[in-house]
């Protein structure tokens, strides 16, 4: 594993829509770098967005290059890398059928144990047909360290993004997988005001000693449906998906 030439990689080589519609749906996916590898990863995906009309996937580990379009077409995306492996890049990646109107690509302080990755984090913003902006995290958090490390870590993550008054989506794999994880970053995203997507306990989300490691927050937002999507053939992680909607700004 090597550290990335590149962090933010961008593709934006199509005609797309100027903003995002008044309701919109979100899909977020550890989807363990098998989007290029897996042949039934693409067929896949096209038959969700057609079902479910997905406007934004978020991913964590992704696979992705600067030649190569994403899965869906009419989508853009950003991403961030944390690794870089023959020219091929891993991380998060956040495509959409709008465009981003600005993104950052972030490293973690820390690494992974003590030789191994950092963790990449992406920060993007989409225009809302009112004129505000949707703040969209999207977070595959540190791993293998300890609490005090996670924390630190997730502190520092967030506070990318509280200065952001409008409409907002952080979504990804936290690995909290103990208490004080978890805790944590219920605590933190309390403070930004964020309310989270209330998958059940016993709905299929990857686990860990009973805790879930994947989640979508949001404020601002209109929270309409959601579903954690059972695929076990191309991810040890199930897809969630969210729709959503924004009410009119208040005079």
């Amino acid at each position: 594993m090597f550290s990335p030439s590149q962090l933010h990689h961008r593709s934006c080589e199509i005609e797309c829509k100027t903003m995002l519609p008044d309701t919109f749906g979100v899909l977020c996916w550890n989807i363990y770098k098998q989007n290029k590898k897996h042949f039934h990863f693409k067929h896949y995906l096209h038959t969700l967005h057609k079902e479910k009309s997905i406007d934004i996937c978020i991913m964590q580990e992704a696979a992705f290059s600067d030649q190569e379009r994403f899965a869906l077409e009419h989508c853009t995306y950003d991403a961030a890398a944390n690794i870089e492996v023959n020219g091929g890049f891993y991380g998060v990646l956040t495509a959409s059928l709008v465009a981003s109107k600005r993104a950052t690509a972030y490293l973690s302080e820390g690494r992974e144990s003590l030789f191994g990755p950092h963790k990449s984090l992406l920060v993007s913003y989409y225009p809302l047909s009112d004129d505000r902006e949707l703040l969209i995290l999207n977070i595959h958090a540190i791993n293998f360290r300890e609490s005090r490390h996670y924390r630190r870590e997730l502190e520092h993550f967030l506070l990318k993004v509280r200065d952001h008054k409008g409409p907002m989506i952080i979504a990804g794999d936290f690995n909290t997988w103990n208490n004080v994880r978890m805790k944590k970053l219920y605590l933190l995203c309390e403070g930004l005001g964020l309310q989270r997507v209330p998958f059940s306990q016993d709905d299929k989300i990857k686990s860990f000693m009973g805790h879930h490691l994947d989640f979508i927050f949001f404020r601002g937002l209109e929270l309409l449906e959601y579903e954690v999507i059972e695929e076990d053939t191309i991810s040890d992680h199930n897809p969630l998906f969210a729709r959503f909607g924004y009410p009119e700004r208040q005079a």
